[in-house]
């Protein structure tokens, strides 16, 4: 196993000490300014144009700063944020069914399994009744009630109906949002729109983050570029697993090059296991398709009540069937959230009551609400995904139910950053699900969207400001031996890879990872799994280093190259992933240890020993420094949602 020593503690010192409802008004306000005229003399460099990023980058160009940004795919409009199906959470109480923002932050760090930091999480329930408004002055198309106003709908863990939505397109209508706020600020020349160029490395000068090495995808061509601040906006790490809902783009390479140049990393083996996922259908399969969470709203989930019940759902009686999530949850029933919906699913198949081929799959049936509502009522909620479903099995969802099963989704973790949202790196900021800091354990479903755009239009440009007010940069010129040195590593690497010319496909060892990987560190662990992995994935990257074979050459566009650069930083983070979810010895959220559960088979936390923020120091040892973490609002009870 790889070793690690314990480090001094850290802390986030960013956060007033004053009231919970008025810390961020207090930040806003003693929050230094850069005078509007001296922004223009002040570079940005944001790399992502996702929700976060491309949010970001317009509201700082806005702010008249001007912006550097960069995306691998060959449009900012394709970033992965377009998957995002089912809504947004806001405290609107449109419904006046009893939400607020403080019952919005309640949810959520319960629903984080109380491992969430209370400063960011009520801010960013304060925040989201902003976000709103901001995305129909965009005209984002929100569904809408027949009066006119805004529809609602409910999400996992939670009893009322925050969740704003557009159809399953809710991710594709805010980014077309972001993207045209963007393109407008490209129009004007304040960003400098760099697509189909990836981030190699991180430069850091004088302790300081001040630019990236970056190579143009289609050329090559590799070049430097320098600003006085870096906005990280890359996303998460799910693709460790190979099979995930993400793109088969998703990377770690931007987090993990920052981690290695000094950024800590927080919380990597919080991992989201989505719970209404299309279940795999074989070996030929690169990545896993979701099925928004909105459809548990009106879908029923069960399974037969006999093991190995192999007959079609339709000849099934009502009486022969478990809705189990309905009996075990009744509170709740199918809105529990993702993990604990993803445990009994898993639960329920590997007991011998699942469906489909090898019996890896529930049942998410519609007949109840097609006979309540008519099919009408829910292909307007919801006809996109059934369409997708039918594309993908061929089978008509509005006739037979649809199969699920959980699949890898989202990641907690990512760089440790304070409540300004900058990383142990001073001028390196992280926002969106590339930082850590607003989910605790476990997300809940439709809160990706609000804390990408709370972060990217809300609060960074009001924490960059600070920043650059605060300190005075000199410029750094483009031969400084940081710079250089940074370029020369990253070719390097690149050579190097290109040099094995050995015997096995990127996909081969990516393929191996990510089983060893959901195999160890997947929907459950336990230590003697955990120990196995860490003793296998050593030798998983030697042989990666002595065998991979990639063709071409790194002066042209080489697809196999991006993807071998990327491999390689996975495999260095599931160590991390790994040791993380070892040296945790509880359950928590989507952290479920099989040798810490109740009588029930729940997460069983000990709160005495692990209520913190575990932030790791990269290092040929690395260095855990813990941020403790205090609830003065919501105190940690046993998680409850029966």
């Amino acid at each position: 196993m790889i070793e690690h020593t314990v480090g001094s503690p850290i802390a986030d010192t960013k956060a007033p000490d004053t009231d919970l409802e008025r810390r961020w008004a207090e930040r806003k306000f003693t929050a230094k300014l850069v005078n509007p005229a001296n922004r223009r003399k002040h570079r940005v460099i944001v790399v992502g144009t996702g929700l976060a990023g491309a949010s970001a980058g317009a509201t700082l160009a806005e702010q008249g700063y001007h912006v550097t940004q960069f995306c691998f795919q060959d449009s900012p409009r394709r970033a992965h944020s377009v998957a995002a199906q089912g809504g947004i959470n806001a405290a609107k109480n449109y419904r006046n069914d009893g939400d607020s923002v403080y019952r919005l932050f309640y949810d959520t760090v319960k629903g984080g399994d109380f491992r969430s930091r209370e400063s960011n999480v009520y801010r960013l329930a304060e925040i989201s009744t902003q976000i709103i408004d901001q995305a129909v002055a965009q005209g984002v198309p929100f569904a809408r009630e027949y009066g006119g106003l805004l529809d609602t709908r409910s999400f996992g863990g939670v009893q009322v109906q925050r969740t704003f939505y557009a159809r399953g397109q809710t991710g594709q209508q805010l980014l077309l949002g972001a993207y045209q706020a963007l393109s407008r600020q490209i129009d004007a020349g304040r960003v400098e729109m760099h697509a189909r160029t990836e981030m190699l490395d991180l430069i850091v000068v004088d302790g300081r983050a001040r630019g990236i090495v970056a190579r143009d995808l289609i050329t090559g061509v590799i070049t430097t570029h320098l600003a006085e601040v870096v906005v990280l906006a890359t996303g998460g790490y799910g693709n460790v697993f190979y099979l995930s809902t993400n793109a088969k783009g998703s990377n770690a390479s931007a987090i993990w090059r920052a981690h290695r140049r000094g950024a800590y990393f927080a919380n990597p083996c919080f991992t989201q296991i989505h719970p209404t996922c299309i279940p795999r259908t074989g070996e030929h399969q690169s990545k896993l398709t979701l099925m928004s969470e909105s459809l548990r709203n009106d879908g029923r989930i069960w399974v037969p009540r006999r093991r190995d019940d192999d007959r079609p759902p339709g000849r099934i009686p009502e009486d022969e069937r478990d809705y189990y999530l309905e009996r075990m949850y009744p509170s709740f029933g199918n809105l529990v959230p993702r993990d604990i919906a993803s445990r009994a699913a898993k639960n329920r198949c590997d007991d011998g009551f699942g469906v489909g081929p090898g019996g890896l799959g529930v049942y998410l049936d519609f007949a109840d609400a097609i006979a309540r509502l008519g099919r009408p009522a829910i292909e307007a909620r919801y006809g996109n995904l059934f369409d997708m479903y039918q594309r993908i099995t061929a089978e008509d969802p509005y006739r037979v139910p649809m199969r699920i099963y959980p699949a890898i989704h989202y990641t907690m973790g990512g760089l440790w950053v304070d409540y300004d949202l900058q990383s142990t790196i001073p001028g390196l900021f992280v926002i969106g699900e590339a930082n850590f800091s607003d989910h605790g354990a476990n997300r809940l479903g439709a809160s990706a969207l609000m804390q990408g755009l709370a972060d990217g239009y809300f609060v960074l440009p009001t924490t960059i400001n600070d920043y650059l007010g605060g300190n005075s940069l000199d410029a750094v010129a483009p031969a400084h031996p940081a710079v250089s040195a940074a370029e020369t590593e990253a070719r390097g690497r690149l050579d190097r890879l290109l040099s094995v010319n050995g015997t096995r496909t990127v996909d081969d060892f990516h393929r191996e990872l990510g089983l060893l990987m959901w195999d160890h560190c997947g929907m459950s662990r336990n230590e003697n799994g955990m120990r196995e992995a860490l003793a296998r994935v050593p030798g998983l990257r030697a042989e990666f280093w002595r065998s991979v074979r990639i063709p071409g050459t790194a002066t042209e566009l080489n697809q196999e190259l991006e993807k071998a650069n990327r491999v390689a930083d996975f495999l260095e983070l599931a160590e991390l992933m790994l040791l993380d979810a070892l040296v945790r010895e509880e359950s928590c959220g989507g952290h479920f240890r099989e040798d810490h559960q109740t009588a029930d088979g729940e997460a069983l936390r000990d709160d005495t020993r692990f209520s913190h923020v575990a932030a790791w120091e990269y290092g040929e040892k690395p260095v855990l420094h813990h941020e403790e973490l205090t609830f003065d609002h919501v105190h940690p009870t046993q998680r409850s949602y029966t």
